[in-house]
């Protein structure tokens, strides 16, 4: 039987991730798991609580905040599973979740990454993701399949390849890791995992995703629905994923796109919605992509 090793991030979320935990043990029968929780830079140190509380679960404190990659890179390096499953501290798991990712990895070796359907916590029968249409590289958009539907059914008993998993519950073969490397830690937050999905297939693997393992999402716990930190990720990443994954004829069309449609439009919303920050902040994610390399380690955002 496989080990897995079950990964997440804490960040100033104590109570969000507890409740992850005692999902965990409230619905989980696989037996050969371990739990590993990356204490991220938090302002405040749970771990003597938590190391009280759950004995069997190994913890990792990070001082320094490393950003989604960087967090659960650290939790991947301390992993012994032979599986290895990142979800985000605000999901909860359900029963079977595990053992149905599991059994699709050990009936497929072509498979390196798999994520389950994934249902909004506070809305239970609205689905959030039941796969992912590949990417068009000349406006850096794709389409998240099923998002916002009422989940009535029509997605049950898919299990197929998928243009990328989902970052919020991701469960990925050790040799696939091997291959393609870690995630890239210069993305912080954002898009990350989208760029370790492309090198997870450069690889030679497959991503997958099977709806008949299910996981909630509490989805924006950590950084709100629409904060500066939020527009300047999304926005700098955008254009630092095109660098490192698109073709060159493909790149320049984007970046012209981007800057003749996309910058105006953006603005124009901003203001609007009287979100005038947020125009410095899109400004801000476009000088960081012209003035730094694509292996850059600065921000270019107070952390």
């Amino acid at each position: 039987m496989k080990k897995v090793s079950v990964i997440t991030v804490n960040f100033n979320q104590a109570l969000v991730t507890e409740a992850l935990l005692e999902s965990i043990f409230k619905t989980n029968t696989y037996p050969n798991i371990e739990i590993i929780v990356v204490h991220n830079g938090a302002k405040t140190n749970d771990l003597p609580q938590w190391q009280a509380k759950y004995p069997d679960i190994v913890f990792i404190r990070s001082e320094a905040n490393l950003g989604f990659a960087g967090g659960n890179n650290l939790g991947i390096k301390a992993a012994t599973g032979d599986y290895l499953f990142l979800v985000n501290n605000d999901t909860e798991f359900t029963a079977g979740l595990t053992e149905t990712l599991v059994n699709t990895l050990d009936n497929n070796e072509t498979i390196g990454i798999i994520s389950p359907k994934i249902k909004y916590f506070q809305f239970p029968d609205t689905l959030q993701y039941v796969g992912f249409t590949p990417m068009n590289y000349y406006t850096c958009r794709n389409q998240c399949i099923g998002q916002f539907e009422k989940d009535n059914g029509q997605y049950d008993n898919l299990s197929q390849p998928t243009g990328f998993c989902h970052g919020a519950a991701m469960m990925l073969r050790r040799k696939a890791i091997e291959k393609a490397g870690l995630m890239t830690e210069n993305f912080f937050l954002y898009y990350e995992e989208m760029d370790w999905n492309e090198h997870i297939k450069r690889a030679g693997y497959q991503a997958w995703v099977n709806t008949n393992a299910l996981i909630y999402h509490k989805e924006s716990v950590s950084v709100g629905q629409g904060s500066p930190l939020k527009e300047y990720f999304m926005n700098r990443n955008r254009i630092l994923f095109i660098r490192r994954n698109a073709p060159w004829n493909q790149a320049i069309v984007f970046y012209v796109y981007f800057m003749l449609l996309v910058v105006p439009r953006n603005t124009i919303s901003y203001i609007k919605q009287k979100k005038y920050n947020f125009i410095g902040m899109l400004f801000k994610a476009v000088w960081w992509n012209i003035t730094q390399g694509k292996k850059s380690t600065k921000l270019g955002y107070p952390i």
